[in-house]
């Protein structure tokens, strides 16, 4: 009894990961399709210049998986010469109802420009796309989740990150947006990548215990049973 126990608890806790759904999954093999998935793009920096996210450049590097140009880039030209970047790659709305995982790579060349920098922004506001008009307004995009580049520390590798984001209950819908942030183009800003972003939902802590209790009366139910007879 006590092996078929441990048996079943084995089994649960490899199983786990299978009780989570995915709520969005994009490896950027057509950036040009974006929009028509629900995707936003918005560019508000000033001067706006000649690029915007866009299809992955394999002269600078590959993706992190996928063909090589499956990845979607930012760069210094997003802002005219001496200009501020804010451009703006949002995700279809999403439920924000359960607990979420947001995970995503990102990377720049090796002996980048300084000045790269990446805000992780969330918006609660169901559908809206709304990021201001202005090279320093967020609009609608109020919670920052995560800032990655700071100087001259953006990553020159493909690296992993794990958001991790609180269910705000039935009904909550929302989006979130990948800001690429540049100061003053004159002297800052070279060009990032980012690929294979997922979201899935998390269950709750109390939810594997409870389950693995019931699935193990389960079975003591049926071991009496068939001890008895």
């Amino acid at each position: 009894m006590r092996k078929c126990l441990c048996l079943v608890s084995l089994c649960l806790l490899f199983a786990f990961p299978s009780f989570a759904d995915t709520v969005l999954s994009e490896n950027f093999n057509s950036v040009g399709s974006l929009p028509g998935s629900g995707w936003a793009i918005v560019n508000d920096s000033a001067p706006v210049g000649s690029t915007n996210w866009f299809q992955g450049n394999t002269g600078v590097f590959d993706a992190q998986s996928g063909p090589a140009d499956s990845y979607v880039a930012a760069n210094f030209n997003a802002a005219a010469f001496g200009g501020n970047i804010s451009d703006w790659l949002i995700t279809p709305e999403i439920s924000l109802a359960s607990n979420l995982a947001l995970t995503f790579f990102t990377r720049t060349e090796p002996f980048a420009f300084p000045g790269d920098t990446l805000e992780v922004r969330l918006s609660t506001n169901g559908a809206s796309t709304d990021v201001g008009a202005t090279d320093s307004s967020v609009g609608d995009f109020t919670t920052l989740l995560l800032t990655i580049g700071t100087g001259t520390d953006y990553p020159t590798d493909w690296t992993g990150y794990t958001i991790n984001i609180n269910g705000l209950g039935l009904g909550a819908e929302g989006r979130i947006a990948f800001r690429y942030v540049v100061t003053d183009t004159s002297a800052n800003g070279d060009y990032i990548g980012l690929d294979t972003v997922n979201v899935v939902t998390t269950p709750e802590p109390a939810t594997l215990p409870l389950l693995l209790l019931g699935v193990v009366a389960m079975v003591s139910r049926r071991w009496l049973r068939n001890r008895a007879a």
